[in-house]
């Protein structure tokens, strides 16, 4: 270890004192001030000479430092750094036209970025040069940041810092040779020196740059091909390169992939600009507007800019404008900053097809969309439509899943594809295509939802509408119709506001069973709803009365409304009665009795059970013994909360008993899901009898079957009944992981059995202290 000059160890000491006195850890001022953590601990410890004037004004901001305070910390600077040592005649000129552009004095954030870069340097051999790629998407601020870290860099590369546009969104971006010729006499070669051929300029700048230490930013590269002959080769120089595509074929190079601004950075941006006190004074306007920016820096700072020009102006009235989907990116511009010219820029560099998906892919319903429905919405083969989606990710238009072959638009991307659809391709092509992807969309979902039915269906609808590409089994259909919810879903709307009545009607009908896996999803009720509507546009009082017992459980299971419940189950028992459907009699009964149950009505409810039972006594269809078994379950669960548990014990062990014996079309699966119910009740039954230690073994049966059937909120109800009895066991550390496993799931499934588990967590609490 070498000692330290006193000077350095004037300026270390003041800077641990003054970030002591402002509560900062290393940590938070290096992410306020841009310097590395490493780089903050070397100058409090004297092991570095003074730091340049913008590292120092960098820090003063982070620390909040008055006038007279930032003074100060600024000689104790001057006085620990070196006399620059004079530059060989043929250096880089300082203030030649590739000279750095101005820093930007409110830079946040990317203190993590900045500090694997300046590792990325004191790593660094002479055996090779080092390289480092920014990209993204539009508007992240690429340039911004290889500036600043080039400023805060340039103590690690005393022969200069560079900086060349390469002009990568212009419709000709400079060729490498005309690039070479810039540096070549930005490093002091005379123009008569400097060679006719691309490679030899190459070689030649190699040569000059092999004993120097120089830090060079290429900025927007138009691709590898552009800036390979540019990059140094053995030395100790660094190239940060800017891009907008991923420059993914460049060899051995440091990549920074900079990300959106989380929302504290994006205020922190916006505090900056206009003044921490008008940022205080509308806290949560503010953090709106960075919501209402997609957190894309070059919003929030044209956001930022508007304000700083309006200072007179409410931030909550800037949010009002942007909150208008339709103004939003004409709102987003200040001067010669506009998000949509942004945009525009890396749009225009597309292949014509390349643009059909981007436009068509703003379609797409949800949060992302896959190859599948982007090329649905485009009218393309699907891998050709994947093979764009990739080029667009790429160029930064699209975000990846990191596991998935799907893909999403930033919130202001998605606005602008919108716009160019808009304007390229107009009404009636865009309603195509969504008619078109809503059916294949509608198809595809009812086909795969017909593989979770009871029985086949004589007069199932068409099948798959890619039977090559459809799921091969249950899991795959269930993957498909869970990751495609938004697009299916949305594919509904669309078909019913179209008057595609039938194909709503077919979707509604086969997504039944499927529902009872997924009892969490509130879209039940807006998809069973459909199916009313569906139906009596049909004119078809059997759909009708079917579609509302449907109806009826999603408002009981799904959204907890036992009112809506009852009244829909009451409207489907009239049909029911009007057409003499018994089945559907024996649902309706048995959805009204699960509403009353919910409302404090036990005896009202028990008493439709039994009305129920009786209408399904002499059922004999597949259909008829499941409700069956779905009437005797619930009536014993109701027993058993009015105090009749011997009862109900006796109700669920002759469910038991039909669950196991032949059932006429062996629905297997199903009849394990009524098995596991079963069980589920005769545990819960003996736990209600005291009966504890024979409670268990039903009950951990039940949650097996569930966990296997991935039937989430069936699984935790289950742990919970299963956590209460491990408690009256006196099994402590059991009962508590499970409770505790069960009181997560259930909140996140926004169960009301959520309450239940808290309280069971609080009595273990009061019994184990």
């Amino acid at each position: 270890m070498g000692t330290a000059e006193p000077a350095t160890e004037e300026f270390g000491r003041l800077l641990l004192t003054l970030r002591t006195r402002a509560g900062l850890s290393q940590e938070r001022l290096s992410h306020t001030a841009g310097v590395s953590v490493r780089a903050l601990a070397d100058l409090e410890r004297g092991r570095s000479r003074g730091p340049q004037r913008r590292t120092v004004q960098a820090l003063a901001a982070g620390l909040g430092l008055d006038d007279d305070t930032a003074a100060e910390l600024e000689r104790a600077a001057g006085r620990g750094r070196t006399r620059p040592r004079q530059r060989p005649p043929a250096g880089p000129r300082a203030n030649g036209p590739l000279a750095l552009p101005r820093d930007v004095g409110d830079f946040v954030s990317r203190g993590p970025a900045l500090a694997r870069l300046l590792a990325l340097v004191e790593r660094a051999d002479a055996g090779r040069s080092a390289v480092s790629v920014v990209s993204g998407q539009p508007g992240l601020g690429k340039t911004a940041f290889a500036v600043h870290a080039a400023y805060q860099l340039a103590p690690h590369f005393p022969d200069g810092q560079l900086v060349l546009d390469l002009h990568g969104m212009d419709p000709e971006p400079t060729p490498a040779r005309d690039a070479l010729a810039s540096l070549l006499r930005a490093v002091g070669v005379a123009e008569h020196a400097i060679p006719a051929a691309t490679d030899d300029r190459s070689g030649l700048l190699r040569s000059v740059l092999h004993d120097r230490r120089l830090l060079l930013v290429l900025d927007n590269a138009a691709g590898e091909d552009q800036v390979r002959p540019l990059l140094p080769g053995a030395g100790r120089c660094l190239t940060i390169i800017t891009s907008r595509h991923a420059l993914a074929g460049l060899e051995s190079a440091h990549r920074s992939d900079l990300a959106l601004f989380r929302r504290e950075e994006a205020v922190e941006l916006l505090s900056r600009i206009v003044g921490p006190e008008r940022i205080r004074q509308e806290a949560q306007a503010a953090r709106d507007l960075a919501e209402l920016c997609g957190h894309l820096p070059l919003a929030v700072r044209i956001a930022g800019q508007r304000l700083a020009g309006r200072p007179h102006e409410r931030i909550g009235k800037l949010v009002a404008q942007l909150a208008k989907e339709g103004r939003r990116l004409d709102t987003l511009q200040v001067g010669d900053l506009q998000v949509r010219a942004a945009f525009a820029l890396s749009y225009r560099q597309l292949a014509p097809a390349a643009r059909t998906v981007l436009r068509r892919a703003s379609l797409a319903a949800g949060g992302d969309f896959s190859p599948e429905s982007a090329a649905l919405l485009a009218g393309l083969p699907v891998d050709e439509a994947a093979r764009y989606a990739e080029e667009l990710t790429d160029a930064g238009l699209l975000q990846s899943d990191a596991s998935a072959e799907r893909y999403r638009f930033h919130d202001l991307l998605k606005l602008f594809a919108r716009e160019q659809l808009a304007t390229e391709d107009g009404t009636e092509v865009s309603r195509a295509a969504l008619d078109r992807t809503a059916l294949w969309m509608l198809r595809r979902a009812t086909a795969a939802a017909l593989r979770f039915d009871a029985e086949p269906q004589e007069d199932a609808p068409h099948g798959d509408p890619d039977p090559a590409g459809a799921p091969a089994d249950r899991d795959q259909a269930r993957v498909w119709l869970e990751t495609e919810r938004a697009q299916w879903l949305a594919a509904l709307r669309h078909a019913q506001a179209r008057g595609h009545h039938q194909q709503v009607m077919d979707t509604a009908r086969a997504m039944h069973w499927f529902s009872e896996f997924n009892q969490h999803w509130e879209l039940w009720v807006e998809l069973f709803r459909h199916g009313v509507e569906a139906a009596r546009a049909l004119g078809s009082r059997q759909d009708e009365a079917v579609q509302l017992n449907f109806l009826a459980w999603s408002y009981n299971v799904c959204v907890h409304d036992p009112g809506a419940a009852l009244v829909t189950a009451d409207a489907a028992l009239e049909v029911a009665r009007e057409i003499g459907d018994r089945l559907q009699m024996g649902w309706a009964l048995g959805y009204g009795a699960s509403a009353l149950q919910r409302t404090g009505r036990a005896e009202e409810a028990i008493a439709r059970l039994r009305e129920a039972a009786v209408c399904l006594a002499d059922q004999t269809s597949v259909q008829g013994r499941l409700a069956e078994l779905t009437i005797l379950n619930a009536l014993g669960g109701y027993l058993r909360r009015s105090g009749s548990a011997e009862e109900a014990l006796a109700i669920h062990l002759r469910s038991e008993t039909i669950c196991q014996a032949e059932v006429p079309g062996r629905p297997t699966e199903l009849i394990t899901v009524y098995l596991a119910s079963a069980r589920q009740h005769m545990g819960n039954d003996l736990a209600a009898l005291g009966r504890w230690p024979e409670a268990e073994r039903p009950l951990q049966q039940a949650l097996d079957i569930f966990e296997t059937m991935k039937m989430a909120a069936w699984a935790e109800s289950t742990r919970l009944d299963l956590g209460i009895v491990l408690r009256h066991l006196a099994r402590h550390d059991e009962a508590r992981s499970t409770l505790l496993a069960a009181h997560e799931a259930l909140r996140e499934l926004n169960s009301p059995r959520q309450a239940e588990a808290t309280a069971e967590l609080r009595e273990m609490d009061v019994r184990t202290t």
